[in-house]
C-alpha cells in the first residue's frame, strides 16, 4: 500500500498579492478601488491582507475593473503591469467602442481627438 502523492504547490501567486500588484501597476489607492466596487475600504483592505476573499462575482467585477482577464487576475497568466488606459471606466468602456457603428466610431475619434489637442495647446500656452 503506497502512500498518497504529496500535492503540488500551485504556481499561482498568493491572490492578495497579485490583487495589490495590479491596482499598485494602475496607480489606484484602496479607497478608490474599494469606491468603484461599491464596498468599503476595510473590506477591500483585508483582501490584500489575505483575511478574506472576495465572492467570485466580486472577482469578476474587480478583472473588469482593473481591465484583466481572470487567468490574470488569478496569476494563471502574465497581466500587462499597468492598464492601457489607467482610467478603469475608459478603459471599460474602450473594449465596446468596436461594438459601436463605424459613424459613431469615427464621431468618437473627432472628440477624441480635439480633447488631446486642446490639451496639449493649454500645456503649450502654461509654458
Amino acid at each position: 500500500m503506497g502512500s498518497a502523492p504529496l500535492p503540488v504547490p500551485c504556481p499561482m501567486p498568493n491572490f492578495a498579492q497579485r490583487l495589490k500588484e495590479l491596482r499598485t501597476g494602475r496607480n489606484l489607492t484602496q479607497t478608490r478601488l474599494a469606491e468603484l466596487l461599491g464596498i468599503s475600504p476595510r473590506v477591500y483592505s483585508r483582501w490584500e491582507t489575505g483575511d478574506v476573499t472576495p465572492h467570485f462575482d466580486t472577482i469578476v467585477r474587480l478583472a473588469d475593473i482593473l481591465g484583466v482577464t481572470l487567468d490574470e487576475l488569478a496569476g494563471r497568466t502574465e497581466a500587462s503591469p499597468e492598464a492601457r488606459i489607467k482610467n478603469p471606466e475608459l478603459n471599460r468602456l474602450y473594449s465596446k467602442v468596436d461594438l459601436l457603428p463605424d459613424e459613431d466610431q469615427r464621431a468618437l475619434l473627432v472628440v477624441l481627438d480635439s480633447l488631446v489637442k486642446r490639451s496639449r495647446m493649454s500645456k503649450v500656452m502654461a509654458e
